[in-house]
């Protein structure tokens, strides 16, 4: 255990609050408001074409800060290794992680490594801890939003599932299909510093857009209407779904998020999303509508052959161990 952390884990992430090697980081004074997330990471295959669990972990981790509009500053990571985990394969995930760390400006300032017996931890799972600063004026989430407002997608969707799963299966699709795991604070910062006004922001992760918009529903108590044919979906996502009879709403993602804001803002949002890589695909694909006494909250679709279809919760995961 010396070894890992003194030959490993420690180069990798060295800073000075975790080079103190105490059992827990002394972090400076931080003035105004602090997001705090948790997450794990149980990818399979741990490594897929645009990522690995490493980053996937850092960009997960950030991307829950940023959906808050918070700047990451800290992150832990703990690690459970199985016994025969070949350490060529633990040094690659570390450096991956070290280097999506550095790309986000945050950094790994403690952490734990447990070692399990063979068979009992499919090789490795990770867990984090982040914090970062929320701004003052930043009041994001479900009860902020309100019928009129409108909904936003960064992105195309469901890339990071299919990938996964094409790795996992052995599957080969056309269009060179990559995960789309990506770190969101950026794009997040910008819309805050041109002060848009926002609503609420989520990231597209387990479950993907229609889970989340069902979770924003209830908590909000509103209903909301969807366009399907203003949802970004590539075509090789696309073919992919309809040949495993998957559902690309319900497919994760992992550099996705949704924004619901008022109409009058968002031609300003669409402006600065675009600017961005991670963001350049963004789209309007509805609206929130409001809840008569009798109803409960619902998401509507709207199909490209006039009729209305329900986007319910589903009841399980199409694609486990995905995130």
């Amino acid at each position: 255990m010396q070894r890992l952390i003194h030959e490993i884990f420690q180069p990798a992430f060295s800073n000075v609050f975790l080079n103190s090697m105490q059992d827990s980081a002394i972090l400076p004074a931080l003035n105004g408001r602090v997001a705090f997330t948790t997450d794990a990471y149980v990818v399979q295959p741990l490594f897929f074409p645009g990522g690995d669990i490493g980053s996937l972990a850092i960009f997960g981790t950030v991307n829950d800060l940023a959906m808050q509009g918070a700047k990451p500053l800290y992150l832990s990571a703990s690690f459970i290794l199985e016994e025969g985990l070949p350490m060529e394969t633990l040094k690659r995930i570390v450096t991956s992680m070290a280097s999506a760390a550095t790309s986000c400006g945050i950094q790994i300032v403690c952490g734990d490594t447990k070692v399990v017996d063979h068979g009992k931890g499919d090789q490795i799972f990770i867990a984090t801890t982040g914090i970062g600063l929320v701004p003052n004026h930043v009041d994001w989430g479900p009860h902020r939003i309100q019928p009129g407002d409108c909904l936003l997608v960064s992105g195309d969707l469901g890339a990071h599932g299919i990938a996964v799963l094409s790795m996992r299966e052995g599957l080969n699709f056309s269009g060179n299909l990559r995960s789309d795991a990506a770190p969101l604070h950026q794009v997040v910062s910008a819309l805050i510093e041109e002060g848009v006004t926002c609503h609420c922001l989520r990231d597209l992760t387990r479950g993907g857009l229609a889970t989340v918009l069902n979770e924003l529903a209830m908590t909000s108590q509103t209903g909301m209407q969807v366009e399907e044919t203003r949802i970004p979906i590539s075509e090789s996502v696309r073919g992919a779904c309809e040949m495993l009879g998957l559902d690309p709403l319900y497919v994760a993602n992992e550099g996705r998020f949704v924004l619901i804001l008022p109409q009058n803002q968002v031609q300003t949002a669409l402006n600065i999303l675009k600017q961005h890589q991670v963001s350049h695909q963004a789209a309007v694909i509805g609206q929130v509508l409001p809840l008569s006494e009798s109803r409960t909250p619902f998401i509507h679709l709207s199909t490209p052959f006039q009729t209305v279809r329900i986007l319910d919760v589903l009841s399980g995961e199409q694609l486990p161990r995905i995130c």
